[in-house]
């Protein structure tokens, strides 16, 4: 009998390290931003409903802009990361209205697109930034390779416009989010 007692005391124990590390694990910021996995990204074939998924992925895209910058206005501690995030904050819900207005305008389709899940960059602190800059940088990495597919596969002149003009901002931006993070944190 006590060998069994302590086998399975022992089992107990190692399967509740093993919990702790997958639960400590997974609500890290660093397991989360692992959502703009780009190996993840396909809008799927050239079919009729292709413009449809890429209005819809790009204003899941948006709102999650929205989402970390929220989340920059409430904890970062410097003023362009504040600033930055007002104007996400200013401009990412015209852009998303646009986008509604293709997908009425060419499927009839008034539903809403998915909820993004938008990683939590944690508490403020001095790394906050650095958090935020990173989780941007990615962000912006997945919209520019959306924008780039959607390029090869669309024949309708104002997606190609569209993402067009999401490559050129979000190529400026992100040169501009690279620059801060060298200059900030020599990285």
């Amino acid at each position: 009998m006590k060998k069994i007692s302590l086998y399975l005391a022992l089992s107990l124990a190692v399967v509740a390290v093993m919990i702790g590390i997958v639960i400590g694990y997974s609500i890290t910021p660093d397991y989360q931003a692992r959502m703009y996995d780009k190996n993840g990204m396909d809008l799927g074939e050239s079919d009729y409903f292709l413009d449809r998924r890429y209005l819809n992925a790009m204003i899941t895209h948006h709102r999650s802009a929205i989402g970390l910058a929220e989340q920059a206005t409430e904890r970062s501690s410097r003023q362009e990361i504040k600033d930055l995030a007002a104007m996400i904050q200013e401009n990412e819900p015209k852009l998303i209205d646009e986008l509604y207005e293709f997908k009425r305008e060419w499927y009839s389709d008034r539903r809403q697109a998915p909820a993004p899940t938008v990683p939590n960059l944690g508490e403020e602190g001095e790394t906050f930034d650095l958090r935020f800059l990173n989780a941007l940088i990615a962000h912006h990495e997945e919209g520019i390779e959306m924008a780039m597919e959607i390029k090869t596969k669309t024949s309708r002149g104002a997606v190609i416009d569209n993402a067009d003009a999401v490559m050129d901002f979000l190529t400026t931006s992100k040169d501009q989010l690279l620059e801060w993070r060298q200059d900030w944190y020599n990285l």
